[in-house]
């Protein structure tokens, strides 16, 4: 499947978004200069693509990442979250991305656990144009929430 000159395979696209991911917000690497006020702003760079996620907000968030190759936009996804509870952990959040595979590589995987936190994350749709929900409970207490939505672009 073609989806534009610049990208003749997608599985090289949703590999580039899985190891960007790893490398920046879920790894505390790579933040850059913000590029707005009171942002917060991840940069990854390999080969032609580059990897783009910018935030703002704490509790209550809103952002986007996007993917470009030879400067070109080909993938992109808007998410928006806040934090339910105080005993939310951003630590268990980024080792819940830090798991996302080729099966599931928006967010995080759909079930994953760590002691008494359990993150899910329920998508409809495929890479090419997709929505979800990811959640994360303490025990049965929902303590975080994040929807989002995206997909590749022509």
């Amino acid at each position: 499947m073609i989806l534009s000159d610049q990208i003749t395979d997608l599985d090289e696209l949703i590999s580039f978004r899985l190891e960007a991911n790893v490398k920046t917000y879920a790894a505390y690497m790579n933040e850059v200069e913000a590029t707005r006020p009171a942002s917060h702003d991840f940069r990854y760079e390999k080969g032609d693509y580059v990897y783009h996620d910018t935030y703002v907000g704490g509790l209550q968030f809103a952002g986007e990442e996007s993917i470009c190759k030879n400067g070109t936009a080909l993938y992109a996804m808007n998410y928006l979250g806040r934090v339910l509870d105080d005993r939310f952990s951003g630590d268990f959040l980024k080792e819940a991305l830090r798991n996302a595979d080729k099966k599931m590589p928006y967010r995080g995987p759909e079930v994953y656990q760590s002691g008494e936190f359990t993150y899910r994350c329920n998508v409809t749709g495929d890479f090419n144009w997709f929505q979800g929900l990811e959640e994360i409970f303490l025990n049965e207490v929902k303590v975080y929430e994040c929807v989002f939505h995206g997909g590749t672009l022509r």
